[in-house]
C-alpha cells in the first residue's frame, strides 16, 4: 500500500498539469485601433431568438467595426477563432465580397458595422478580426489588417 502511494505521489509529479484557457475578458468593451479601423469587442445583446451563453459550451460578445480612417472603395470582414492544438481557424463572422462596395460605403458614412450576438466556443483562446480593402483610387490594390484579441487567460 505504501507502495501505490509513493508511486502515485510521484506519477502526480511527474506527469504535467492540464492548464485550460478559454478567452474571456475582464472587462467590456475592449478595442484595439489603427490608422484605418476600429475593432471593439462587447457584451452581447440580449433578447428574444438571441443565444444566451452556456456554460462549458460557449460565450457570446458583440463585435463592432468602424472605418476611423480614409474613405475605402471596397471592404470586407471576417471574424476567426482559433482551435487549440490546431493551426487551423474557424470562420465565425465574414461579409466577404459580394457586396464590398456598399459596405465601403456605408463605413465611409460613419456607419459601423456590428455583430450583436456573436458566440464563441469556450476552449477558444483568440478572437481574430481580419479587415481586407482598398482605397479610393487603388482599388487594385488590396490591403488587410489583423487584429487579435487574447482576453484574460482563465
Amino acid at each position: 500500500m505504501r507502495l501505490f502511494i509513493c508511486a502515485s505521489c510521484l506519477f502526480g509529479l511527474i506527469v504535467p498539469s492540464f492548464e485550460t484557457k478559454a478567452l474571456t475578458f475582464e472587462e467590456l468593451p475592449v478595442k484595439q485601433a489603427s490608422k484605418q479601423w476600429e475593432v471593439q469587442i462587447g457584451k452581447a445583446e440580449a433578447g428574444n431568438g438571441m443565444a444566451k451563453p452556456e456554460k462549458g459550451a460557449f460565450h457570446t460578445y458583440a463585435v463592432e467595426i468602424k472605418n476611423i480612417g480614409h474613405d475605402v472603395a471596397s471592404a470586407e470582414i471576417f471574424v476567426y477563432r482559433n482551435e487549440p492544438n490546431s493551426s487551423t481557424k474557424f470562420s465565425l463572422w465574414n461579409i466577404p465580397h459580394e457586396n464590398p462596395v456598399s459596405l465601403a460605403k456605408s463605413l465611409n458614412h460613419g456607419s459601423s458595422v456590428k455583430h450583436r450576438n456573436l458566440l464563441m466556443a469556450e476552449n477558444a483562446t483568440e478572437l481574430e478580426v481580419d479587415m481586407i480593402w482598398t482605397e479610393k483610387g487603388s482599388e487594385g490594390r488590396l490591403l488587410k489588417e489583423t487584429f487579435i484579441f487574447k482576453g484574460d487567460e482563465s
